[in-house]
């Protein structure tokens, strides 16, 4: 009698021999795989052998309803997800996931005063959450980044997120390298108040000279944590930290700028910029128009890219004047007619207004979207000066657009783009696919962690 087929909704494309001879799959051809059924998941049957011994330990029940979540491995709980609780545990403290049948889910932090109740730090029963578990799995991700870290200790002052929150399993943590220089962000209560712990750990791990906090991010209200902004361990860095990327020299401002100083995600895209105008042979005739400028970026890429001129467009003074500093520093000019200080929807309106043209436009805005409520007012947003930066540039002119607004997925990125090329009447195809570089991982089981997307795009 033939076994009866699972329920299935997805299909996995797997190989007929998984094991190929010569061990390489670039040649393999359709014909030598299968799609195999994926049965739909039962969230019952996921923990049914993980029964929960340990009532010891505070724990909070999950509504049957909302098991879901946690057979996909999700790493937030939230507080329509718990049922009820056993125990009384501080905010910070460790707590259990069971189910209501008395089956261990996970074990992670807890904070009552946030929307997202507890983040998940493991999902085995027998693993202990002590110092050396922070080491082991701190550790870990550092060891993800080996081609950054081979370049670091070879004597290169470069500059890369070390570890990435959830999609290190490590959430709420932030940490990233510029130079001999540490930056640390505790996004969570249960990451603020270990801080100590982890800042002495990666103090073991790598030796810097100091591990400077930028915890001063918005998210930290939600966690009911103020600000927190100084030397966590050694030495406190200079005003400038100088760094290196791809070969170019840059001044960062750990203290207070953007982020934790430096936008370490869009390094590829950066790159991408420069090689694609190295390719092109009119470059030596082109402007590039940054707008949302920071520090000057992209347009140090664009002037090593070949072309004559970048401009660039910030609402800070200060943020143009460190971008002047970081041009000049890689031997560009510096005409202040190339640092805008203004609102860049203003300008570019006052360029269009004017019928000015560009060959390239980089468009890379603050997040519009801080949560699913502001979507549809980002998305206008998003619109607006897309549809302006098609009405700008040159035909067969490049536009590199970006979101970093996690509530707005990739799709309706791109729907908001094309939206924005219909109005223009004008055409374009898109070039390459943009988003974080490989220090910057995306957990397969949180896919809030894909929060930058962006097209590079000809336009016609």
């Amino acid at each position: 009698m033939a076994r009866a087929t699972p329920p299935c909704t997805h299909y996995l494309i797997w190989p007929r021999n998984p094991y190929p001879a010569n061990g390489l799959w670039a040649n393999v051809g359709v014909s030598n795989y299968v799609a195999l059924p994926l049965p739909t998941i039962n969230p019952t049957k996921r923990f049914a052998n993980m029964k929960y011994n340990n009532p010891s330990i505070p724990h909070a029940i999950i509504h049957p309803e909302r098991e879901k979540p946690f057979a996909r491995r999700h790493p937030w709980v939230f507080e329509r997800a718990i049922d009820s609780m056993s125990g009384t545990p501080a905010d910070g403290d460790l707590i259990d996931l069971v189910t209501s049948r008395g089956q261990f889910l996970a074990r992670g932090y807890w904070n009552s005063h946030s929307q997202i109740r507890a983040h998940v730090l493991t999902w085995d029963a027998d693993e202990t959450i002590d110092t050396a578990w922070w080491a082991a799995r701190i550790a870990r991700a550092i060891a993800a980044r080996e081609a950054l870290n081979i370049e670091h200790d070879a004597g290169t002052p470069n500059a890369y997120r070390l570890i990435s929150a959830e999609n290190d399993a490590l959430p709420g943590l932030i940490v990233d390298r510029y130079g001999d220089w540490l930056v640390f962000q505790a996004l969570t209560l249960g990451i603020d108040r270990r801080k100590g712990e982890i800042a002495g750990i990666l103090n073991d791990l790598l030796h810097p000279a100091g591990i400077f906090e930028r915890s001063d991010i918005d998210i930290r209200h939600k966690e009911g944590l103020p600000p927190a902004v100084g030397v966590l361990l050694g030495a406190e860095p200079p005003p400038l930290v100088e760094i290196v990327e791809n070969g170019r020299r840059f001044l960062v401002d750990v203290h207070g700028g953007h982020k934790t100083g430096f936008y370490l995600d869009q390094r590829d895209n950066r790159a991408a910029l420069r090689d694609y105008l190295r390719a092109d042979p009119d470059r030596g005739d082109q402007t590039v128009l940054n707008c949302f400028s920071y520090s000057g970026g992209f347009a140090v890429y664009a002037l090593d890219g070949g072309v004559s001129r970048a401009i660039n467009i910030d609402s800070s003074a200060d943020a143009l004047a460190l971008a002047k500093r970081n041009v000049e520093l890689n031997g560009g000019r510096a005409d202040d007619a190339d640092y805008v200080e203004g609102n860049v929807f203003h300008e570019l309106r006052r360029y269009r207004d004017v019928s000015e043209q560009f060959d390239i436009i980089v468009l890379d805005p603050p997040k519009f979207a801080q949560h699913a409520g502001q979507v549809e007012g980002a998305c206008r947003g998003y619109k607006d000066i897309n549809l302006l930066a098609f009405e700008l540039i040159k035909p067969g002119g490049l536009l590199m657009t970006f979101s970093c607004s996690g509530a707005i997925d990739a799709d309706l990125f791109q729907k908001v783009v094309f939206g924005a090329l219909i109005d223009s009447g004008r055409e374009a195809q898109i070039v390459a696919r943009l988003g974080a570089g490989a220090d910057h991982p995306i957990g397969l089981t949180f896919p809030e962690g894909s929060y930058l997307k962006g097209l590079l795009c000809r336009v016609w």
